[in-house]
């Protein structure tokens, strides 16, 4: 005989692994008249400057169903019945489409945070200050509260330009001069560096853990970095009016003394613009030429650890979705291949599907370019 004891188990069991989730339309509660027509939602959310999107396609078989304004709010939150759902945040419907028959009504809606202001062309100058201040007026211009790690703020800068050119292309030119990724969440500008995943409030978030039993599927794939052993990056030396060159390389350290002659001050000579990190080879040469040295040694460095990250790649598909992974989170995973579960891993790209009653999760990761050496 069950008793009720274990009759309420059981509910609190089924209950747990019903997906659930919330819509607001202009700030309308819509959940209920949309819920038993959900065909399929579908968010991905991206890195960096890349707008979320999010795509409901509804059953419209009576014709009931209203078509939605262009440019109108959704709010979501995901997760599953019986649990505190995840807020992911306000979208405005960009794309509609009726087809059928059977009638369906697909919406497609991106991140409300990408506000047009961020598109507007500007010239400005930055010289002489801080990542962290550039950063700052970016946000204020664009009505964003601001986010940034105290080790990238405190990055002297001194000088660039932004020249007839949007904040968001700004920003992302920035991000990847310094290594860094730039985002918009919750109506703040976020600038991290990757893998040091923060919240709302900017306090820095520990790495979750994903075991093989976690997963339905799982691809993972490395490639050989060897392909380039460095970067090199240019900057044009005012002084003497021609450019010179910084290159970061492969974990090398050089210990023999310099054997050039000194200069004329007697200094020892100072090989020409070079800083090396490692032993020459197949080197990626950026194509930007730089203001500045310290400029053009950064943006090596960002691209060089870029490079590394983008050797191995790991995706995941959760079986049942964890609603409160995004991207630049730090994940550790367990029971796969040695190498694989000795990576620390960074979220890159999460999409999240409610479906045929179901709540599934593709999680695609990149390595930390300190994990990329792999036997």
């Amino acid at each position: 005989m069950i008793t009720p004891g274990e009759l309420l188990n059981t509910a609190q069991r089924l209950l747990s692994d019903t997906p659930d989730f919330t819509l607001f339309v202009d700030d309308k509660n819509i959940t209920t008249d949309v819920k038993d027509r959900l065909i399929s939602l579908t968010l991905t959310d991206n890195r960096g400057l890349e707008a979320d999107q999010l795509n409901i396609e509804l059953n419209d078989a009576d014709g009931k169903l209203a078509l939605p304004r262009r440019g109108a709010g959704i709010r979501l939150a995901l997760g599953w019945a019986g649990q505190k759902l995840a807020d992911k945040g306000t979208f405005t419907v960009d794309e509609i489409e009726h087809s059928g028959t059977p009638d369906v009504l697909t919406i497609t809606a991106r991140s409300a945070d990408f506000r047009s202001s961020l598109n507007i062309k500007r010239s400005a100058g930055y010289h002489q200050t801080t990542l962290g201040s550039i950063i700052k007026t970016l946000a204020e211009r664009n009505s964003l509260a601001t986010g940034i790690a105290p080790s990238m703020a405190a990055i002297h800068i001194d000088h660039i330009d932004q020249t007839n050119e949007s904040d968001a292309n700004f920003l992302t030119r920035l991000a990847k001069m310094e290594g860094a990724i730039a985002t918009i969440k919750g109506g703040k500008l976020l600038f991290i560096v990757p893998g040091q995943a923060l919240s709302a409030s900017g306090k820095p978030l520990g790495a979750i853990i994903i075991t093989r039993q976690d997963g339905d599927n799982h691809q993972f794939s490395i490639a050989d970095r060897n392909a380039y052993t460095g970067v090199q990056a240019h900057w044009l030396d005012t002084l003497q009016g021609r450019p010179k060159k910084v290159i970061v390389l492969r974990k090398r350290r050089r210990s023999k003394k310099n054997t050039e002659p000194p200069d004329q001050n007697g200094a020892p000579h100072k090989p020409e613009g070079d800083y090396l990190a490692g032993s020459e080879g197949n080197i990626l040469v950026l194509r930007h030429t730089y203001a500045y040295e310290a400029n053009a040694r950064r943006a090596a460095r960002a691209e060089w650890q870029r490079i590394q990250r983008g050797a191995a790649s790991l995706t995941i598909t959760l079986a049942k979705a964890r609603p409160d992974v995004f991207p630049e989170l730090p994940v550790s995973v367990q029971g796969f291949k040695r190498q694989i579960d000795n990576a620390q891993w960074l979220i890159k790209t999460v999409t999240h599907q409610i479906a045929d009653g179901g709540y599934t999760q593709d999680i695609e990761m990149e390595v930390r370019a300190e994990d990329v050496e792999m036997d």
